[in-house]
């Protein structure tokens, strides 16, 4: 098997965003000015107080800096690197301004204008923490600090650090699919610094299935989230707990799921036609750089 990636390029020419195709360029051509282009693009979406929002998250249009777009930005900034940004550090210290009290991020602020805006977003409770965020947000940032010692050594990190570990630790059923999933991405990484990542790490793998594939329970119908999804990098602490052969069954499905058009889809809803069509750009580049980073 093998991608077609003359048509993966065709169709984010046709179909994506400018800072997807910013980061489709630098995923298969590994340029310097690529990974730059990859940073300036993301000012556009940049607020005054230091966080982002404008769409950056496909499927929360508004305006407003939102931990989900903080969540974007640090992934385009950490996919960039060696590149950096110099609006990391500020970006770090609004995160700073709307954790709450216990260390964690709520998973969405007040939203003015709700036009377009997923429901989950709109109806969030702005005063309880969430760990799917907080991990999502943490995990981005600790991949980012790979490049950036401004991230390493922020103090927020160090308090969403701890509140996940907290949070990990009450986990005692199998939680909903995405925080199963933003929580073992966060582990994985957090692993890196935190030998006691490992031991949560072990404790989250007998909610695993076997074939990697977790439901989303409320979700679109099959809605899944698939064993890439939450363990993309090879040679990685979460990858000790997977099948070596339900990788390679995955792997398969990835590639084998782009389309006629060069692109790849989404399983769950999305709530605007711009998000829609974002979305699919953003998970072609997805599927080409996990892939590639997988000897695909």
């Amino acid at each position: 098997m093998s991608i077609n990636l003359g048509r993966a390029r065709a169709f984010m020419a046709s179909h994506a965003r400018i800072l997807d195709q910013r980061r489709f360029e630098a995923v298969t051509t590994d340029s310097d000015a690529a990974r730059q282009a990859v940073v300036q693009g993301l000012d556009a979406y940049r607020n005054p107080d230091g966080g982002y929002g404008w769409g950056l998250e496909p499927d929360l249009r508004a305006p407003e800096s939102q931990p989900g777009g903080a969540q974007h930005a640090l992934e385009a900034i950490a996919d960039a690197g060696p590149a950096t940004s110099p609006h990391t550090a500020a970006l770090l210290d609004w995160l700073d301004s709307v954790t709450l009290p216990d260390g964690g991020l709520p998973f969405a602020l007040p939203i003015d204008n709700p036009v377009a805006c997923a429901p989950f977003w709109v109806q969030a409770d702005p005063s309880e923490s969430s760990l799917q965020i907080t991990a999502a947000v943490a995990t981005q940032a600790y991949r980012a600090a790979r490049w950036d010692e401004t991230v390493r050594n922020h103090p927020w990190l160090a308090t969403a650090t701890q509140y996940c570990f907290d949070a990990i630790r009450r986990i005692d059923e199998a939680p909903f699919a995405y925080v199963l999933s933003f929580a073992l991405q966060f582990l994985d990484i957090a692993a890196d610094t935190h030998p006691e990542a490992r031991d949560l790490l072990d404790r989250l793998g007998r909610f695993i299935p076997k074939n990697g594939a977790v439901p989303v329970v409320g979700g679109a119908e099959g809605e899944t989230l698939h064993l890439l999804d939450y363990s993309p990098e090879p040679g990685r602490p979460v990858r000790d707990l997977l099948d070596p052969r339900a990788v390679s069954d995955d792997l398969d499905r990835l590639e084998l799921g782009q389309q006629q058009d060069g692109g790849w889809t989404t399983d769950f809803t999305s709530y605007s036609a711009a998000a829609s069509l974002e979305w699919r750009g953003y998970m072609t580049v997805r599927a080409v750089t996990v892939l590639r980073m997988n000897g695909r």
